[in-house]
C-alpha cells in the first residue's frame, strides 16, 4: 500500500506537491469569475492558456538554478521561498481585480488577470522544479537497478497522491464557498496555499546537495529564449504563438541532445522513442472552455455542483492511485498508456451523450450522468500523470537530474502548448460562443450548435493518434 511506502525524507517534496494540488481551491471561483466578469471568447481564453504554459516550457532556467546556483547557503529551500512569494503576489493581483480595488481601476482587467496568472505560475514552476529534483534524490541508492526503478515509480505515485489529497480536501469546499461568498473572498482565503510549501521545506531537515557547474549553454540559451518569448508577446507579432512553439521545441530538443550525448546509443534510442510517445500523448487537443459554458448555461450547473464534481474526482483519484500503484510500477509503460487511451475514449462518450440529449431519452437527470462520468474517469487522469513522470525519472542522468527533469518537463509542457494550438484551431473552425453582456446589453449571442461536432472530432483524434504512435514507437521494445 502506498501509505506504507512513505518515508520521512519524502515529506518536503510531498508538501510542495500538496501545495500545488491545493491551488484547486480557487479553480471553480476562477472559472466563474472569468465567465461573468471578463467576457473573453473561447479562442481568447485558449490563447491566454497558451501564454500561461510558457513558464512551464522554460523550466530549464529554473532547473539550472536549482542544480548550480546556491543562494543564502541553499539550492533547494530558497527557491521554494521565492516561489511562495511569487504565488502570493499573483494572488494579490487577482484579489485586486475581483474586488474592484481603486489601485487597479485605471488598468485593463484582462491584462491584470493575465499578469496574475503568469506570476503565480512562475512561482508554482519554481517550486515544482525543486520537488522534481528532490524526487530523484530521496531514494535509497544502495539497491539494485530494478529496485531503484520501483522506488522512483513509488515516489511518483506518492507525489500524485499528495496532489490528489490536496484536491480532495479543498476543491469541493472551494466550489461550495464560491456559491456563497464573493470571488474576492475565495481568492483571499487562497493565500494559505504558499504557506504549505514553506512549512514543508522549513521544518524538515534536508541533506546537503553539492552544486554542479552551471551549464552555460542551457542556462543562457533558456534565458535568451525567455527574452525572445517576452518580445514576441509584447509586440504582438503575427503568428507569435506558432513561432514560439517551433522555436521552443527546437531549443529544448537541442538542449536535451546536449544533456544526453554522453549516454550510450541504446539508451539514447529508448529516450527518443519515449519522448515521441510522451509528446504525442500530451499534444492531443481538448474541447476548450465551450463545454463548461454549455453545461452552465444549458444544463444549469452552478458553482456548488462543480464543487461536487471536483470533490468526487479528487476522492476517486486518491482511491484509483492507491489501488493501481502496484499495477503502474510493474506493468510496461506502453501497455498502461494503451489501456488509458482506450478508457479515456470510452469515458468521453457520456459527455457527448449529454450534448445530444441521450439523458432525456432514457429519463436520467443530466447531473446524474455528469456524476457517473466523473466517478468513472477521475482515477485515470492521475494514473496518466504518474506514467509520464515515471518514464522521465527512469532515464534521469546522474549529476544532472534537476536540469533533466526541468528540460523534460519543458518538453512535456511544449506538447501541452501544441495541444493548446490544436484546440485553438478547432475552436476557430467550429465556433462556439456564450452570451456576453456589456452594461446590460447583449453584445455576443450564445451559439452552441457546433459543440457536438467539436466533441466528436476531439474524441476521435484523442483515440486514433496516441494508439498508432504508441504501437509505432514503443519505448519498452
Amino acid at each position: 500500500m502506498p501509505i506504507k511506502a512513505i518515508k520521512l525524507r519524502y515529506i518536503p517534496l510531498l508538501m510542495i506537491y500538496f501545495s500545488y494540488g491545493a491551488t484547486a481551491f480557487t479553480s471553480i471561483a476562477n472559472d466563474f469569475f472569468v465567465k461573468k466578469e471578463l467576457g473573453l471568447s473561447a479562442v481568447e481564453l485558449i490563447e491566454l492558456s497558451f501564454w500561461i504554459m510558457i513558464p512551464w516550457s522554460i523550466k530549464m532556467i529554473f532547473g539550472q538554478l536549482v542544480d548550480s546556483v546556491t543562494l543564502f547557503g541553499s539550492n533547494r529551500r530558497v527557491y521554494v521561498y521565492i516561489g511562495a512569494v511569487l504565488m502570493s503576489i499573483g494572488t494579490l493581483l487577482l484579489i485586486s481585480i475581483a474586488g474592484d480595488y481603486s489601485i487597479v481601476s485605471a488598468y485593463d482587467k484582462n491584462s491584470i488577470y493575465m499578469a496574475s496568472l503568469l506570476i503565480t505560475t512562475v512561482g508554482i514552476v519554481m517550486q515544482d522544479v525543486v520537488a522534481d529534483t528532490m524526487s530523484t534524490e530521496v531514494i535509497d541508492k544502495n539497491q539494485t537497478p530494478q529496485e531503484i526503478k520501483k522506488e522512483l515509480a513509488t515516489i511518483q505515485v506518492l507525489s500524485r497522491l499528495a496532489l490528489a489529497l490536496a484536491g480532495f480536501m479543498v476543491s469541493g469546499l472551494g466550489g461550495y464557498l464560491a456559491g456563497i461568498y464573493s470571488y474576492e473572498t475565495i481568492f483571499i482565503i487562497s493565500l494559505f496555499i504558499p504557506i504549505i510549501s514553506i512549512l514543508g521545506i522549513t521544518f524538515v531537515k534536508l541533506n546537503h546537495i553539492e552544486s554542479s557547474p552551471l551549464n552555460k549553454k542551457i542556462f543562457f540559451g533558456g534565458l535568451g529564449f525567455a527574452i525572445f518569448i517576452i518580445f514576441m508577446g509584447i509586440n504582438e507579432i503575427p503568428f507569435a504563438q506558432e513561432i514560439i512553439f517551433l522555436v521552443s521545441l527546437s531549443v529544448v530538443l537541442y538542449m536535451l541532445k546536449e544533456l544526453i550525448h554522453e549516454l550510450d546509443e541504446d539508451t539514447v534510442r529508448h529516450i527518443k522513442m519515449a519522448m515521441i510517445v510522451i509528446f504525442v500523448y500530451r499534444a492531443m487537443p481538448s474541447v476548450g472552455p465551450a463545454y463548461s459554458w454549455w453545461s452552465i448555461d444549458v444544463l444549469g450547473f452552478d458553482e456548488a455542483f462543480f464543487g461536487v464534481l471536483t470533490q468526487i474526482g479528487a476522492t476517486l483519484g486518491i482511491i484509483g492511485m492507491w489501488v493501481s500503484g502496484k499495477y503502474i510500477v510493474e506493468k510496461s509503460i506502453s501497455s498502461v498508456l494503451i489501456t488509458l487511451t482506450i478508457i479515456f475514449t470510452i469515458l468521453s462518450l457520456p459527455t457527448l451523450g449529454l450534448y445530444y440529449g441521450v439523458h432525456d431519452m432514457i429519463g436520467v437527470d443530466a447531473k446524474t450522468v455528469a456524476i457517473i462520468d466523473t466517478v468513472a474517469s477521475s482515477p485515470f487522469d492521475y494514473i496518466a500523470g504518474v506514467v509520464m513522470l515515471t518514464l522521465v525519472a527512469i532515464y534521469a542522468p546522474e549529476g544532472k537530474k534537476g536540469t533533466w527533469f526541468a528540460l523534460m518537463a519543458s518538453f512535456m509542457n511544449i506538447a501541452i502548448v501544441a495541444s493548446k494550438l490544436f484546440t485553438k484551431y478547432l475552436n476557430q473552425i467550429l465556433v462556439v460562443t456564450r452570451e456576453v453582456k456589456e452594461k446590460g446589453v447583449v453584445v455576443v449571442n450564445a451559439d452552441y450548435s457546433q459543440l457536438g461536432i467539436l466533441l466528436i472530432v476531439v474524441i476521435a483524434i484523442g483515440f486514433i493518434v496516441p494508439i498508432v504512435t504508441i504501437l509505432k514507437f514503443n519505448p519498452d521494445k
